[in-house]
């Protein structure tokens, strides 16, 4: 009798540390709450500068910026001046001016932990304010012997713009607390354009080199700072 209620006793000590012991842990891990930072980011487009230094003919800057709306969305928009002169075959031009692109951002990264890094695919809506100064040109003439005339205009056209869209994939990655490095490529389809009397745009700032059909497309490295305003569990 005495080893039955022992043992019922054992038992029932056994059952009650075991409850306590997951309680325990439910409580650790209750503790630990991991949490999104949401808030503003701003940082600059690093190539534009570097490349400045290897070429005078190009001078540009570009301020980039991003908001977390939701865990995965992104308000995004980039602000910047170009300033590029160039020399092709037969012409000789400068592009100036500045531009506006606005849109948003997905991420299709999944982070774990702490993480704060993302994948993602952007659509943007941008729009330029320009000028092109058409400083010399020769026509093109085949077969012919002698070099063709070299005709200097200096003739600038002011007040041009230019509306497009853009399609991106990039990545930004947390190198350091709230400091990130980030990369992106970026397609592009003008919608409409104002362009000078008999001289076609071939540069757009912001929209950079003019292709067939109306496309470009582009790359920026970026370093951009979050501002941490204030936090969600994950």
């Amino acid at each position: 009798m005495k080893q039955n209620i022992l043992k019922f006793c054992i038992s029932i000590l056994l059952i009650t540390v075991s409850f306590a012991v997951n309680a325990q842990e439910t409580a650790v891990k209750d503790s630990i709450t991991l949490k999104d930072k949401y808030g503003l980011r701003l940082g600059i487009d690093i190539s534009k500068p570097i490349i400045t230094i290897f070429n005078n003919n190009i001078k540009g800057v570009e301020i980039v910026a991003d908001y977390r709306i939701t865990k995965n969305i992104y308000a995004a928009t980039e602000l910047g001046f170009y300033d590029r002169n160039t020399q092709e075959d037969y012409i000789t031009f400068n592009s100036k001016g500045s531009y506006l692109k606005i849109g948003g951002n997905l991420n299709l990264y999944q982070n774990w932990g702490n993480m704060s890094n993302e994948v993602y695919l952007g659509l943007r809506y941008g729009f330029s304010n320009f000028s092109q100064t058409l400083n010399s040109y020769s026509a093109n003439f085949n077969g012919t012997y002698f070099d063709s005339e070299l005709i200097t205009p200096n003739q600038k056209h002011d007040g041009l713009t230019a509306h497009w869209t853009e399609f991106i994939v990039g990545l930004k990655v947390e190198i350091l607390d709230n400091l990130y490095l980030g990369s992106s490529i970026s397609l592009k389809k003008m919608i409409k354009q104002t362009q000078p009397d008999n001289f076609k745009n071939l540069y757009i700032p912001g929209f950079e080199r003019v292709y067939l059909n109306n496309t470009g497309f582009s790359f920026n490295y970026t370093v951009s700072y979050l501002i941490p305003l204030y936090k969600k569990n994950k």
